[in-house]
């Protein structure tokens, strides 16, 4: 059943300005959907109306830093009321559990034979140290619900990391859970992330970060790796200028076929997986499986398209 006035698509989300590019392209179609911020929103358990034709959830694990931790945990009582009415939604309750796992997110990894940093998860700051016992430093402490590099640090030698520990300087997050990470140098300065599209590559993208900046929000980056200046649409536009820089790129194949097995694992219809290239001896580490892209900034420049019409055209599918 195509979605209509009397069963919209409906866009869950919490930040009020990363969607603004999706917003103008389904208001630029005339499709009907409804907004659902967080703020205010209550469900009933006992309501199985099929009220929506779809759900495209757009939660953030990053909400609790600014100040909406119970969203994070609450979104999973709502997205699982859905899918058990038989409402469709796009990254349920299994790619958001994925989302805000660091822990689970490596176990995944592991399961299928990839390669990633290795790690101890802890869930306690006085056991950080000991946890760190047999890992390489440089080591991250990284918050399990993570999302724009909040809470993570990184510890150049064990004494470092004992006395942060000790002084009660970690941050475990929400749900009082971190990893301990072995630290990748990323070779060149630059990550990359393979964006999926209904489990399908979409594009790939290289961020580059001076210095260890651990938020690398695609649609923050500012310029081209060329100084070319880019429109930042999609994140707050009082957001920082974190300097990076972007460039689009093509994977090779074996790693578009490895993201596209995550993400189908996973059960993540929109998102992205991104990986680094240790500067040391040039192996490559899958790190973070996200099911939140807010896409690119000025994407037809640096990709060559716009990929906020292709996830219209998505949903659309979805939603019939």
């Amino acid at each position: 059943m195509p979605i209509t006035k009397h069963r919209p698509l409906a866009v869950y989300y919490e930040h009020p300005d990363w969607f603004r590019p999706l917003f103008a392209e389904l208001d630029r179609r005339g499709t009907p959907y409804e907004r659902l911020p967080i703020e205010g929103h209550a469900y009933d358990p006992g309501d199985w109306g099929l009220r929506y034709g779809l759900v495209f959830n757009r939660m953030s694990p990053s909400a609790y830093a600014r100040g909406r931790g119970d969203a994070v945990f609450y979104t999973l009582q709502f997205l699982s009321h859905l899918e058990q009415t038989g409402v469709r939604v796009i990254n349920g309750a299994q790619a958001y559990r994925l989302e805000i796992s660091k822990a689970l997110q490596l176990t995944l990894l592991r399961s299928l034979g990839l390669p990633y940093p290795k790690a101890r998860v802890i869930h306690d700051p006085c056991l950080a140290a000991a946890a760190a016992g047999g890992l390489r430093f440089p080591v991250l402490v990284k918050p399990n619900v993570g999302g724009s590099g909040v809470g993570i640090r990184r510890f150049d030698t064990p004494a470092e990391l004992a006395e942060a520990a000790g002084a009660g300087q970690l941050d475990l997050g929400p749900d009082h859970t971190a990893l301990v990470q072995e630290y990748i140098p990323p070779e060149e300065g630059r990550i990359t992330r393979v964006e999926v599209l209904g489990g399908t590559y979409l594009y790939a993208i290289r961020v580059y970060s001076p210095g260890d900046n651990f938020n690398l929000c695609p649609a923050d980056a500012c310029q081209t790796t060329g100084g070319a200046t880019l429109a930042r649409t999609a994140c707050p536009v009082d957001a920082p200028d974190q300097g990076l820089k972007v460039e689009g790129y093509t994977p090779p194949d074996d790693v578009i076929r490895q993201v596209e097995h995550i993400v189908a694992v996973a059960r993540v219809d929109v998102g992205g997986v991104e990986y680094v290239t240790d500067a040391r001896d040039g192996k490559r580490y899958f790190y973070d499986i996200n099911a939140l892209s807010n896409f690119v900034a000025d994407a037809p420049r640096v990709v060559g398209f716009d990929p906020f019409v292709r996830l219209v055209d998505y949903l659309e599918r979805e939603a019939t």
